[in-house]
């Protein structure tokens, strides 16, 4: 049993990924972080030097800090924090206790600029193009922003906004033979967990046609195609598909091997 003002790396993991997820601050040293660059899902860097300055930013909010093994650096960050107003915890055994439990790290190569995350595609947004940032918002940076434009200015606007084009041909971020976008961000960050994957299969079927690869791809495709039609505005269609995700993605972690089947029984 964890001490209070503690979390676990096995309790962690699973609120990554949910909509109430705690904001989860890196505070390692630069030589630690050099050492291995990878980081936390959805979670973002901070110094323990300055945390007066940026503690308050965070009142009222779920905190996890994370440092090397746990000890000093996250569990003074943690205090502070918690003087500032904010429900502070400090990950068990830090960073190498994640590392070592095999659970997900996002690899730093494929990740956007520290400073900015800012996104582009195509506008009227059907599977992928909800799906990614989806992942990306739950996974990556919540603070991501996302830019809905004419297809044929994509490229256009990806270089003159510093924006990273996605799901559209010819840019990094795209199909890949039989994977659609999301399987590409799935494999490339790192986050090929068995509810992602299994996640990325209905996707995968829904965008592509291939709805024999899993029955829930036609419920998603029908789902995605209602939204879209409810909607003018592509970013409200966007909040409302991220709420979609995550009942897909508990779905995935939680309840795929469920099944519902109601019995007509006497009268009562």
């Amino acid at each position: 049993m964890p001490a209070p003002d503690i979390i676990t790396p096995a309790q962690l993991a699973r609120r990554i990924g949910l909509p109430d997820a705690p904001a989860i601050l890196d505070v390692r040293v630069p030589e630690d972080r050099a050492a291995d660059p990878r980081r936390l899902p959805a979670s973002g860097f901070a110094s323990h030097r300055d945390v007066a300055a940026w503690a308050e930013r965070f009142r009222g909010r779920d905190v996890v800090v994370v440092c090397q093994r746990g000890l000093k650096l996250s569990q003074g960050t943690a205090a502070w924090l918690r003087h500032a107003g904010a429900r502070a915890e400090a990950l068990e055994g830090g960073f190498e206790a994640w590392a070592a439990a095999g659970l997900p790290l996002l690899r730093p190569d494929a990740l956007p600029p520290a400073d900015r995350s800012l996104w582009v595609t195509r506008a009227r947004p059907k599977v992928d193009r909800i799906a990614c940032p989806w992942l990306i918002r739950r996974f990556v940076d919540p603070e991501a922003v996302f830019l809905f434009v004419a297809p044929s200015e994509v490229t256009a606007v990806a270089e003159r906004f510093s924006a990273i084009p996605f799901d559209v041909p010819g840019v990094h971020w795209s199909h890949r033979g039989e994977a659609c976008t999301f399987d590409v961000m799935v494999e490339e960050f790192g986050l090929l967990t068995p509810a992602l994957a299994r996640l990325a299969t209905v996707v995968r079927g829904a965008d592509t046609a291939r709805h024999d690869l899993a029955p829930e791809a036609a419920g998603l495709l029908a789902a995605s195609l209602g939204l879209s039609r409810m909607f003018r505005d592509d970013l409200a269609q966007l909040d409302a598909g991220l709420a979609l995700y995550d009942a897909f993605y508990r779905w995935a972690r939680d309840a795929h091997d469920e099944t519902h089947d109601w019995q007509d029984g006497p009268a009562r």
